[in-house]
């Protein structure tokens, strides 16, 4: 017997077969209204754990006599189109199967103790399967499958077609499935995920993490990532050039013209021309060049990020072939090595994080709304930029950007200058040199074995070259951690420093006079939130020293502000990430460089720099006031405020008045008591602003809110809700641990929650398990007949009948000989709540089915595709269970004909356990997501002992 954990639900055939007939309906429509179609892929894909190491658990891809290597179309196991897989789970996209595993001390460190590579092989490799329709009549159009990232090592089928391999984890990709199609038929495509490898040293996920697209051209159509916008502005008025590239795959020589029309955000055309006349031959491409002048446009800033919109037109023989949609900024940007960075002609400090791509509860398959909370809650703080640690992002992290004023270092994965590494650098500038909010692009960061050599100025020379070839509108930067007046930093147009401690900046900056500079990295100090005594057993750590030169955001900030000649900083990291759970190890599974958890709740770090990068008027203290067990003992207390002085008081009790350092942060020692902590702060002798921290209660409710009170009904959108315990008086309990357990009513769902414990070994998901069963031992008795068959019942002894299809015979001489098979089904442990469901296939002609004696079908027409069956529990019992067909032997048409010989398998459904999670230090996260019906999505929370809480978010 093979038992195959999934993670996971049953697939309904019938839904199946309605959701095909949907998208059919859909596609039709679509095609009415768009020349170019480009499709949402992420719904209604099975996914099921296959195996590193053992192909008969891999689902035998691979094993056939010829391999898909050997063959077209020969795509085996669950690459075949005809593969089996009703008992795998039905999984939309994006999705993070690592998320979902369990955490171990075995596992990878890097990963954050993921049960997941080289030591779990049964968790490492990853199969998804999805049914589609193309209409008839969209033969002769170009059809493509793009994938913004699949982590990692993807191998793509389509009906049974290899199409190629990739990789990069984080790179995106596309495959032309023109030619492998069934046009007016149901396609099948599969993708095999092997996470096995870490491609970083931090937490990366696995699976299809980003979104995948089906697009749907003319064969004379703008190219993938085809338009390249530069914009420039001066004297009232942009210039905006515009660099086309169209593709022929026709079988002959094409003529057409493109229109060009610039669309401001209202809507209003500001700007027109076209092309007329042009040519290209069958299989070739162009690259056509228009330039235009927009009159007093709105710019894309920081403050006021405006969006323009290319419209690009393909027309041939009168007709309109194709069009494209381009989103782009009017801005400027500039960096001059004295003075910093100019966006706009506007000095302007950049006030950057470092951000790894997964939160809690979801890993690394972040919905698109989740990239807009994790932006606003960064500029909260007044950051105004990201760098995107250390590989390409995924696209809705840009859009967002663009969108909400952010400005983005876009980094490149590895450094290289063969084919491959070139190709990924050139999709990556490609697909994104259109945001606004890029302003440069990274190569890479801390490449050790070439920082300081003449390998690394080669290396760094040819691919500054190449990126500059690509974009000419941004320069180029490596993260270098030290060393920086030799090697990679001689030569980079500008210089990365990661980390003041690693080299002197000053020194530098006089020696490479024409260099600007920016810091890259710089260290925010590790920390746990709400945490101010470390404690090593359990790898927390106390909020760090603000002011070390080795480690202070304090020490980082003065000294980049000071300094008018460097751009800014990226400090590491905005947000803690899975992973790299420095420096404790076990039990610790995050890390705790952020300046917030992995929730997006801030730490003092946070606090400290939102009182110098924002304008209004700001205070903070803390730590909290909850010290029961420090009585009359010394308590650390902090202030931060952009205030000229802060007074501090304990229960109306003076500390003291002290004047607030610019850029600084104040403090006193504390002989604690209960009660209030507060704190008044003064401007020019006037006070203007003051904050409190006070004792709190025991535990008395639960108390939640919401990010939006309203999403889209679309089943992608989502809610980020705050879980707080509080006293009887309404205060924030920021010592509390109570465990909350959470159900949801209306049209939405739970996926994922948090708690910002570094060294938390809780769920992030709660999912219905499935184990399938095969059905094993299969032995056969020629009979003759049908009716009153005692070999069917499950205590005939069958020890004498001969191994199944051992006795065919030849394939022309079957004739219509009856036979009963009998089979074995080992049960593992099941309950009243199990749902058992048997899915088989034909190993008969016209065959009767029997577990256990009990008929469960009868004369099954051969292949029927709908052979599945709810079992009661009453024909079932633990441990073996006998299953028996009986009818005709199959006869081939032919002697290469090769009948089923597989009869099914039984799945056991396991439903999930509740949605639970501990708050630490006072707070948890849900992330509730839509449905696709409107209506009042309700979550409440309950906890022992204390009053439950329930709010409502509108789904519309």
């Amino acid at each position: 017997m093979k038992n195959r954990l999934y993670l996971i639900i049953k697939v309904n055939t019938v839904l199946v077969l309605i959701l095909f007939s949907a998208a059919l309906v859909c596609a039709k429509s679509d095609k009415k209204n768009a020349i170019r179609q480009r499709i949402a892929f992420d719904s209604d894909w099975l996914f099921a754990l296959g195996n590193a190491c053992d192909a008969s658990e891999d689902f035998n891809n691979g094993t056939s006599y010829f391999s898909y290597l050997a063959k077209a179309g020969f795509g085996d196991g669950a690459a075949a189109p005809g593969f089996d897989d009703r008992a795998w789970r039905n999984q939309n996209l994006p999705h993070d199967w690592c998320v979902e595993l369990p955490f171990d001390s075995t596992a990878g460190h890097s990963h954050g103790y993921k049960a997941l590579g080289r030591d779990f092989p049964e968790n490492s490799i990853g199969w998804y399967r999805k049914k589609f329709i193309i209409p008839k009549d969209d033969f002769g159009r170009n059809i493509s499958i793009e994938f913004d990232g699949v982590y990692r090592n993807s191998v793509v089928w389509v009906n049974g077609f290899y199409l190629g391999t990739e990789e990069s984890g984080c790179t995106s990709f596309a495959y032309d499935i023109t030619d492998y199609l069934h046009y007016g038929g149901t396609n099948v495509i599969a993708v095999r995920v092997d996470a096995t490898m870490e491609e970083g040293w931090f937490y990366e996920g696995a699976g299809i993490y980003r979104h995948v697209w089906l697009t749907k051209t003319s064969p004379l159509h703008v190219d993938r990532y085809g338009t390249f916008i530069k914009t420039g502005f001066a004297n009232g008025k942009a210039e905006v050039t515009i660099q086309t590239t169209i593709v022929n795959e026709s079988d002959k020589t094409v003529s057409f013209g493109i229109e060009e029309n610039i669309i401001d955000e209202k809507g209003k055309s500001v700007s027109t021309g076209s092309l007329k006349n042009l040519q290209i031959g069958s299989g070739a491409s162009g690259e056509f060049t228009t330039s235009y002048k927009v009159d007093n446009p709105k710019l894309w800033s920081l403050e006021s990020p405006t969006l323009h919109q290319l419209q690009t037109v393909i027309r041939s023989n009168g007709k309109v072939v194709d069009k494209y949609e381009t989103t782009f900024g009017i801005r400027t940007i500039r960096f001059d090595p004295d003075s910093g960075f100019f966006l706009n002609d506007k000095n302007v400090k950049i006030l950057g994080t470092n951000n790894h791509q997964d939160h809690a509860g979801v890993g690394a398959a972040i919905p698109d709304a989740l990239q807009d909370f994790r932006i606003r809650r960064l500029k909260k703080m007044g950051s105004n930029a990201i760098r995107t640690s250390h590989n390409p992002p995924t696209p809705e992290l840009l859009d967002a950007c663009d969108r909400l004023g952010m400005l983005v270092l876009n980094e490149n994965r590895l450094m290289g200058t063969n084919k491959e590494h070139l190709s990924l650098l050139e999709q990556f500038i490609k697909r994104d040199r259109n945001h606004p909010s890029i302003i440069i692009w990274s190569l890479g960061n801390e490449e050790w074995a070439i920082e300081l050599d003449d390998l690394g100025i080669r290396i760094t020379k040819t691919m500054q070259d190449f990126a500059h070839r690509l974009d000419s509108t941004r320069p180029i930067t490596v993260g270098l951690s030290g060393g920086w007046d030799n090697g990679i930093g001689s030569v980079t147009d500008i210089i990365g420093y990661n980390y003041i401690r690693h080299g002197d900046i000053d020194g530098h900056h006089k020696n490479f006079p024409w260099q600007p500079g920016v810091g890259t990295e710089e260290t925010t100090a590790s920390g746990t939130r709400g945490i101010y005594f470390t404690n090593a057993d359990k790898a927390y750590m106390a909020q760090g020293d603000f002011t070390s030169q080795y480690g202070g955001v304090e020490f980082g900030w003065k000294y980049y502000d000071a300094r008018q000649f460097l751009a800014g900083l990226f400090y590491w990291t905005g947000f803690d990430y899975r992973g790299e759970p420095n420096p404790y190890g076990w039990p610790q599974v995050t890390s705790q460089f952020g300046l917030m958890d992995v929730c997006g709740f801030p730490k003092d770090a946070f606090f400290y720099l939102k009182s110098w990068w924002v304008d209004e008027p700001y205070l903070q203290i803390t730590p909290h006031w909850n010290w029961s067990e420090f009585e009359l003992k010394q308590i650390p207390v902090s202030v931060f405020g952009n205030v000229d002085e802060v007074e501090l008081f304990l229960n109306d009790e003076t500390l003291g008045r002290k004047t607030m350092e610019r850029n600084g942060h104040l403090s006193w020692d504390v002989s604690y008591s209960p009660g209030i902590l507060s704190a008044v702060g003064y401007k020019d002798g006037s006070k203007i602003l003051a904050n409190k921290v006070s004792t709190t209660g025991q535990p008395a409710a639960i108390k939640m809110s919401a990010d939006r009170n309203s999403i889209e009904a679309d089943g992608k959108d989502i809610a980020v809700i705050t879980v707080s315990v509080e006293d009887a008086d309404g205060l924030t309990v920021p010592t509390a641990s109570n465990e909350i357990y959470f159900e949801v009513e209306g049209p939405g769902k739970i996926i994922g929650v948090g708690n910002g414990d570094p060294s938390s070994h809780e769920a992030d998901k709660f999912l219905k398990t499935i184990i399938t069963v095969d059905i094993t031992e299969l032995r056969e008795l020629p009979v003759d007949g049908f009716n009153n068959r005692d070999e069917t019942s499950d205590n005939f002894d069958d020890s004498q009948w001969i191994p199944a299809f051992t006795n065919e015979g030849d394939w022309r001489d079957y004739k219509d000989s009856i036979i009963v098979l009998r089979g074995t089904i080992d049960l593992p442990e099941f309950n009243d709540e199990t749902e058992v469901n048997l899915f088989t296939k034909s190993i008969v002609e016209n065959q009767t089915i029997y577990i256990n004696g009990h008929k469960i079908a009868s004369d099954i027409e051969r292949d029927d595709p709908d052979q599945s069956y709810r079992l009661t529990h009453d024909i079932l019992k633990q441990g073996r269970n006998v299953y028996a067909v009986t009818g005709k032997r199959f006869r081939k048409t032919h002697q290469y004909d090769e009948p089923n010989r597989d009869p099914g398998l039984l799945q056991l459904i396991y439903p999930a356990e509740q949605w639970r999670r501990k708050v630490f230090n006072g707070l948890a996260q849900v992330i509730i997501q839509s449905d696709k019906d409107a209506g009042s999505i309700q979550l409440s929370a309950s906890s022992k002992g204390i009053k439950k809480a329930t709010i409502g978010v509108e789904s519309r």
